[in-house]
């Protein structure tokens, strides 16, 4: 297998590498999906404490995304590795266990790119609510719609419209991210780049093979946000 050729390695059939690359994208895919949806839940109130809280909240909010953001990526998912770790360890051993609980890998990865994300989230929403404009929200109160009504038929539809281009780059640089979780044991694209080039001494084809299945990802995520961004700026004028 060390002279074979880019083909050969990357067939589908029980010598070749192609199926479990495959594996390790789905894996890269579904990493990177739990990171970006934890992270926009925990964008979704961070941008609420910025907008509506009070003063000690917006501090605290202020203070998460200054320090995630300044943070490298990396060392978070560390920390989540390696502190989630100690924490199940110190647990099992008050239980009368005895040893050291690894954390799971994927859950340490999309918790920490969620934490991550979720800086970058709570400043998309926010800059996107204030994008509305208060003709809108007035209007939608002189209509006498409920505060939830108002915010199922007008504040998310156009929040939404103004979120979605700061989201699908969000989201392209989760997908990067997910390649660091490789550090806790997971076996998603780059890793098993990484396996692949080891054992066959081929380096460059199964490097150059999952950067072509990460271009695949970023070809197919760009068309679903752009699809996305048409759907919710229907009846929009576009500037000219």
């Amino acid at each position: 297998m060390s002279h074979a050729s880019f083909w050969e390695l990357m067939n589908f059939g029980p010598d070749g590498w192609g199926w479990s690359m495959l594996r390790a994208a789905g894996m890269t895919v579904m990493a990177a999906l739990a990171g970006f949806i934890l992270g926009g839940f925990i964008g979704t109130f961070g941008a609420w404490a910025k907008i509506a809280g009070n003063r000690p909240v917006r501090i605290a909010a202020d203070a998460y995304t200054t320090i995630l953001r300044g943070i490298p990526d990396l060392l978070v998912i560390f920390l989540f590795y390696f502190g989630g770790s100690l924490a199940l360890s110190a647990v099992y051993r008050a239980f009368g266990g005895e040893g050291f609980v690894d954390f799971p890998g994927f859950a340490a990865g999309a918790m920490a790119i969620g934490l991550t994300s979720g800086a970058q989230h709570t400043e998309v929403f926010r800059g996107a609510y204030y994008a509305i404009h208060d003709g809108e929200i007035e209007a939608a109160r002189a209509a006498g719609m409920t505060r939830m009504m108002m915010l199922r038929r007008i504040i998310m539809p156009l929040l939404l419209r103004h979120a979605l281009p700061g989201l699908g780059n969000i989201w392209q640089v989760v997908l990067k991210e997910s390649a660091l979780v490789s550090v806790t044991g997971m076996i998603e694209l780059a890793r098993q780049a990484q396996i692949g080039a080891g054992s066959t001494r081929q380096p460059f084809y199964f490097f150059i093979a999952a950067a072509i299945l990460f271009l695949a990802i970023t070809f197919v995520s760009n068309r679903v946000f752009r699809f996305s961004e048409a759907h919710f700026s229907r009846g929009v004028r576009g500037a000219r």
